[in-house]
């Protein structure tokens, strides 16, 4: 008997990410860590002269190298219909303003989208890209990559299982200091689009990475919360977003929580942290040590898991390509969300299983509600029920 052919790769197309850009190149060798992707077109700069030098460095061919991503998704569109060889998905890796009308362009051609978070730049936007994804019957991925950690994963299913007992307390931060100074005055590409409200939208630290820390903890605990009261400050003078936030979380099963993020947090560099404690029992996992996860049983003594433990829970086995004691960390959970999203597309009959529309709706949710119990001095606020 022959062996089962492998499945082909599948086609990748990028927008955004070229010459100078950070996030790209996360992207691109995430696709490729587990050979399930090869990218083969790209609108990698709005300049054609820096599209063109860009996806000659990426050796795409010159055809297929674009600087208006529309043409892209007509001209990948039609490269499928009629010789079968057009983009899968498109990887859409620009700044936040334009990642609505991207996505619409690439969805409406019926192509699959990975999407960069936030998903839009507000909760009317992700909405209508909601709409779009249903009505073109396609799949978007949204890249909450914290959620790709074989002990992210193994976490949930110990949450799902019921071993930490009913929820009580969730405390998430997300501390970087790399925003301490002014450093979009200095022309930094990466600081000047992130505190442009123009570009980034109206939540700058919360949009970044608070956005991060409040997927990571829905994520391991499957709650959601449905009322806040928060803080936003901006300590870097004249910077038009903010730079730090603290939220206040109450959950519909009695839960409280505590999420702060900051982007001027002196000496961090950057330490998403997660706390929940149960009924039965608590864990801890720190993103700058993530092959580990303390587990502390009621009365017992604290339990160090890591990764690759025989005994962890086969959600985080199948998250897992090295034997325990080799590390693994940003690139490979990165990855992992590729790896899914590729098993996602080869069988659409299967349920998501990568964070994808809806989760970029109650993502969305929950910056306008930090912004309207902000502006009211963190008047405690409603969340919309069931934004998705």
């Amino acid at each position: 008997m022959s062996p089962t052919a492998a499945p082909r790769r599948l086609r990748l197309g990028m927008v955004g990410g070229g010459q100078g850009a950070f996030i790209g190149a996360v992207h691109r060798i995430a696709a490729r860590l587990d050979d399930d992707w090869e990218l083969v077109a790209g609108a990698l700069s709005s300049d054609p002269a820096r599209a063109r030098a860009s996806g000659t460095e990426l050796r795409i061919d010159p055809e297929r190298c674009y600087s208006d991503y529309r043409e892209m998704a007509r001209a990948e569109a039609e490269r499928t219909r009629h010789g079968g060889d057009g983009i899968d998905a498109v990887a859409i890796v620009t700044p936040n303003h334009l990642h609505f009308p991207v996505a619409c362009a690439f969805i409406e051609a019926g192509i699959h989208v990975v999407c960069d978070k936030p998903l839009t730049t507000s909760l009317a936007d992700a909405q209508h890209l909601q709409a779009l994804v249903r009505q073109h019957d396609v799949r978007l991925c949204l890249t909450h990559n914290y959620s790709g950690y074989p002990l992210i994963r193994a976490a949930r299913a110990l949450v799902e299982a019921g071993e930490l007992g009913e929820v009580r307390i969730v405390q998430v931060e997300y501390a970087q200091d790399w925003l301490a100074q002014p450093l979009e005055a200095s022309g930094q590409k990466q600081a000047a689009w992130r505190t442009d409200p123009a570009l980034a939208g109206p939540a700058g630290c919360l949009g970044d990475i608070g956005t991060h820390a409040a997927q990571l903890a829905e994520f391991v605990i499957g709650l959601a919360p449905h009322q806040l009261s928060a803080e936003l400050t901006t300590f870097v003078p004249g910077r038009r977003v903010d730079d730090h936030v603290q939220v206040q979380l109450r959950y519909a099963n009695g839960a409280r929580g505590l999420l702060w993020a900051s982007q001027v947090a002196t000496g961090e560099e950057n330490h998403l942290r997660l706390r929940v404690y149960g009924t039965k029992a608590a864990l801890h996992w720190d993103q700058e040590q993530p092959n580990a996860l303390t587990w502390q049983p009621a009365g017992q003594p604290a339990q160090r898991l890591t990764r690759g433990m025989a005994s962890l829970p086969a959600m985080a086995a199948a998250a897992t390509r090295t034997p325990t004691g080799h590390p693994e960390g940003y690139l490979e959970a990165f990855a992992q969300l590729y790896r899914d999203f590729a098993s996602d597309l080869r069988d659409l009959a299967r349920p998501a299983s990568v964070p994808g529309v809806d989760d970029g709706v109650r993502s969305l949710a929950f910056v306008e509600t930090v912004l309207a119990s902000a502006a009211h001095d963190g008047a405690w606020t409603a969340l919309p029920r069931d934004p998705s």
